[in-house]
This record gives C-alpha cells, sequence and structure tokens, in this order.
C-alpha cells in the first residue's frame, strides 16, 4: 500500500512539475501532494489504484476533486501511465478552475482530456465545449464545439 501511494504522489509531482514548468517563472510546486478519500483499492496485479468517494489531491497550489480516481501505473518502476478521475471533476489552479464529469491525464502525452459538460473559468471570463484537451507542457487548450464568454474591464 506504501508503494502505491508512493507512486501516485510522484505521478502528481511529475504532472504538476510540467505544468509548473510552463508558469516556472510564476511559481513552482512546492511540498508534498495528499491525496484522501473514504477509500483505496490498490490492485497490484492489475498495476491500478482505485481512490473512492470525496477524492481530494492537495499541493501548496493545486487542488483536485473528483468523486473517484483510478491510477494505471507500469509494473517496472511503477511510473504512472494514465489517470481517470470521474465525478464532480474540479481542477483549482489560482484564478483558474476547470469542472467536468470526467477528466483522463495521459502521461506519455503530456495532456488532460476533460469530457461530460467541461468547462473552464478564468475570472470572469468562461471556455465550455463537448470536449476540453489541455497540453500540459505547451500550457494551451484545445476545446471542440466551444463557447466563449469574454468580459472586458470596462463591464465589471
Amino acid at each position: 500500500m506504501f508503494k502505491q501511494l508512493s507512486i501516485i504522489s510522484i505521478f502528481f509531482l511529475i504532472v504538476l512539475a510540467v505544468q509548473a514548468n510552463a508558469e516556472s517563472q510564476k511559481a513552482n510546486v512546492k511540498g508534498p501532494i495528499t491525496i484522501t478519500s473514504e477509500s483505496l483499492t490498490a490492485d497490484n496485479k492489475a498495476h491500478t489504484a482505485l481512490f473512492e468517494k470525496n477524492v481530494v489531491a492537495k499541493t501548496t497550489n493545486l487542488t483536485i476533486y473528483a468523486d473517484k480516481m483510478l491510477v494505471y501505473y507500469k509494473e517496472d518502476g511503477g511510473d504512472v501511465t494514465q489517470i481517470d478521475a470521474n465525478g464532480n471533476v474540479k481542477v483549482l489552479r489560482e484564478s483558474r478552475i476547470i469542472t467536468s464529469k470526467s477528466a483522463t491525464y495521459y502521461a506519455e502525452e503530456e495532456k488532460v482530456v476533460f469530457t461530460g459538460e467541461p468547462r473552464a473559468i478564468d475570472g470572469d471570463n468562461v471556455v465550455s465545449g463537448t470536449k476540453i484537451i489541455y497540453f500540459t507542457v505547451a500550457d494551451r487548450f484545445l476545446v471542440e464545439n466551444s463557447k466563449v464568454i469574454l468580459k472586458s474591464k470596462k463591464a465589471r
């Protein structure tokens, strides 16, 4: 169980380090990652760890909420390959909030795909669509069937 928690902590550090790289001039990810849930089921044969019920993953500058998270990792070394977050997914970072019904992180492609009414909010500006893909290294978004609401500073 300790190995799975270590693997998951390492994964989140890697994800956050990649995201922080795009914003390295502003802030780096610092401190430990804490994942809490009402239930954790680790399957060493399937190389997965399932967190269920009120899942919260926190660092000093990022918080991820979901009803459940399934973490896939490699047999050799335990590197995380994918994370599936489902149910009331919410990601908070600085002034940005992204919500959706589900999100999948693909480690090799360094991207997060939000589906199920995804919505990104930055201050008064809102972007929504059928799918939002966030490329973590480039700090770039791709939105399918997008709707964007931009509010001018004068209107505030």
